[in-house]
């Protein structure tokens, strides 16, 4: 009997060890202690500094942070398989629709504010455009630079995937000029790129490439071109204070959303966000604090 209680402890204990660990998923974890954020690839690096400096205050939160873009995270929110779906552009009325009949609201929190760069290779001598330039190249209505007043090079368009919460916005704001009723499109030889960091790579080793980013992504490998709403406004570069007096054209809000009203670990992870502790890990990302740090 001895030997066979023995024997017992010891296969209890082994089968112990050879528990499976936790994958992440929503469903296998305390919901009290543990958040799933997942999305806008913009936002990715911004989450995980902040997922960072909230788990070092409240050891007992797990946060898990993935990207795949805006249109991921909302898919997600959609499956409820995610506490947190993080997204560079607003939710869309179709997708607010799905979520009725699913039956629940998604939430909407702005978290922080971006600009987005129109970037070029450093060899460019171009300095500044316009909207409506800035549209027809990426059209295809602009095909060389020397159209522009640059070298007679042919233009290498570069923007992100289709699902990319960037590339929607890029799409709405600068290619389609705002006009909700418009149906312009990219045109069909532009690069899609699945990063932020693929386009600064390709526009730092491409005098002839183009692209877009979010300021926080923007290196000093690449030049960041001024920009005016039309020939006769002002040409503006981004910064925090221009994209808070609303003088750069290309400024956005970044959002989390949640699977109705949030509440116990999420809702306070969501206040701190909000908090000027975590507002300041906005700035210093190099993105724009929706509130004055400090505050």
């Amino acid at each position: 009997m001895k030997h066979a209680a023995v024997f017992l402890l010891a296969t209890l204990f082994l089968l112990g060890g050879c528990a499976p660990a936790q994958t992440g998923s929503k469903d296998e974890a305390d919901s009290s202690a543990y958040i799933q954020n997942k999305g806008s690839d913009t936002m990715v690096n911004l989450a995980l500094l902040w997922a960072e400096a909230y788990q070092k205050e409240n050891p007992g939160v797990r946060i898990s942070v993935t990207g795949g873009g805006s249109g991921t995270g909302i898919t997600s929110l959609m499956t409820d398989t995610v506490d947190i779906a993080n997204a560079s552009r607003a939710i869309k009325s179709e997708e607010l629709k799905e979520a009725e009949s699913k039956g629940f609201e998604p939430i909407e929190f702005v978290v922080a504010r971006d600009a987005i760069g129109v970037i070029v290779n450093p060899s460019n001598p171009i300095n500044q455009l316009t909207l409506k330039q800035v549209s027809d190249i990426f059209q295809g209505r602009i095909d060389n630079w020397k159209d522009l007043g640059g070298e007679d090079r042919p233009i290498v368009r570069l923007s992100r995937e289709s699902n990319s919460g960037t590339h929607v916005y890029f799409l709405e704001t600068v290619i389609r000029l705002g006009d909700k009723k418009s149906k312009d499109l990219f045109s069909e030889n532009t690069l899609l790129l699945p990063s932020s960091e693929g386009i600064i790579s390709e526009v730092r080793d491409n005098p002839n490439a183009i692209g877009y980013d979010g300021l926080g992504y923007i290196t000093h490998e690449v030049k960041l071109l001024a920009m005016a709403k039309d020939d006769k406004s002002e040409y503006v570069l981004p910064s925090v204070e221009t994209v808070n007096n609303n003088k750069y054209p290309i400024s956005r809000d970044l959002y989390m959303y949640t699977h109705g009203e949030p509440d116990g670990t999420v809702k306070a992870y969501l206040n701190w966000i909000l908090e000027p502790e975590a507002q300041k890990v906005v700035a210093d990302s190099g993105f724009v604090p929706v509130k004055v740090t400090g505050q």
